[in-house]
């Protein structure tokens, strides 16, 4: 007998609870980046794709009420329909170097998810595509980005104990954000703008158009829908939470959108100063003193993380690539920059190969992993 057992969560202090489980098991870890708390709790109880998706949350606790392990199971309609699946999704999942709490944590979310019809479980994913999703494989001694997850390396030997198997993974690199372009490349992107009479947006101006901002995000949906694995287009709802909660944060300096002659977004390019060692003096909260890392932190470009780029569809294979990373590699070079790390990025998106024009090296390798939830299970007594 392990003395473990696994609850719901129910009330505001078990939620507590669940938030702040990994700053205790990542104590002393120079690697973790902690989000924050408020954050965690307007994701976990109030954020948009909880209009169509449904989630239960779990907490594992020793004999002495110790919590050791915590899971959230989401099903997402939207994804099983668009991809002809009937799979529940798990996040938030850390647990102690312990099997059997790994083991308990997914029996239960199984359990659930097949009283709810679902087959197979996936993950650690978010409720959309934009979430901190995927679990480190690789680059564990590597700081982790604040927008991505950190786990320890016994992860990865419980997952494979445990049955399951690879379903994708996410690359990033790491490349010099002053290398800049050659000349050759700086002549093609000068005659594509003058070609397609193209011209680079003032981002200041764009983030005050509410109007104009709800463009560029459906010309995110655009651009990945059927491009990226997994991805679920955003709804209506989830681009007014991004625009209230996400716009307004962005640094001009770090970004760039390119429109076309009929003013519709055709690229773009959005960058972050890197905020992971502010987060981790923040220790989840800006108060009181948190915001002071954090805003010094979004002043300090030397290492920036790669959020977001892309091409409306339309302007896909037209080389418009060339011309927005020319604008983003010469604003780095203004702001004096010296380190980027890529986005997230799926092994098998021929997007990944527009790195090896630059000096790169791989960084970071997360995972999304897959089984089949047993099904001699479901006639339970």
């Amino acid at each position: 007998m392990t003395g473990y057992t696994v609850r719901e969560v129910s009330g505001r202090k078990d939620l507590r609870k669940f938030i702040r489980f990994p700053e205790k098991l990542y104590e002393g870890c120079s690697q973790y980046v902690p989000p924050l708390h408020k954050g965690q709790e307007h994701e976990l109880m109030h954020s948009a794709p909880l209009k169509y998706c449904r989630r239960k949350m779990w907490l594992a606790e020793d004999a002495s009420g110790n919590v050791v392990g915590r899971i959230c199971a989401v099903i997402n309609p939207r994804y099983n329909e668009k991809y002809g699946t009937r799979r529940v999704r798990f996040g938030w999942f850390d647990m102690i170097n312990d099997i059997e709490v790994a083991r308990l944590l997914f029996d239960t979310a199984e359990k659930w998810a097949r009283e709810q019809g679902m087959d197979e479980i996936h993950g650690p994913l978010y409720y959309n595509t934009l979430g901190r999703q995927g679990m480190l494989v690789e680059g564990f001694d590597k700081l982790a980005p604040f927008s991505c997850l950190y786990n320890y390396p016994y992860y990865v030997d419980i997952m494979l104990q445990l049955g399951f198997e690879k379903e994708c993974d996410w690359i990033q690199y790491m490349m010099p954000a002053d290398q800049g372009i050659d000349e050759r490349m700086e002549a093609i992107s000068a005659r594509l703008m003058e070609r397609y009479r193209l011209r680079v947006a003032d981002f200041d101006e764009l983030k005050k158009d509410r109007n104009m901002v709800r463009k560029f995000f459906r010309t995110y949906n655009e651009c990945y829908d059927g491009m990226v694995y997994n991805f679920i287009p955003f709804t209506e709802e989830e681009i007014e939470e991004e625009i209230d909660q996400i716009v307004g944060q962005l640094d001009s300096r770090l970004c760039c959108v390119i429109m076309d002659e009929d003013d519709e977004v055709a690229a773009f390019g959005i960058s972050l100063p890197c905020l992971s060692r502010a987060m981790q003096k923040a220790k989840g909260s800006l108060f009181p003193f948190g915001w002071y890392h954090v805003l010094k932190a979004k002043n300090y470009f030397e290492h920036l993380d790669l959020m977001l780029e892309g091409a409306a569809p339309k302007w896909q294979n037209t080389g418009i690539s060339a011309v927005f990373h020319g604008m983003m590699a010469q604003q780095y070079k203004a702001c004096g920059a010296r380190w980027a790390l890529a986005n997230p990025q799926i092994e098998t998106n021929n997007a990944v190969n527009v790195w090896s024009r630059y000096e790169h090296e791989l960084w970071l390798r997360r995972r999304c992993w897959i089984r089949r939830i047993r099904q001699e299970e479901a006639t339970e007594d």
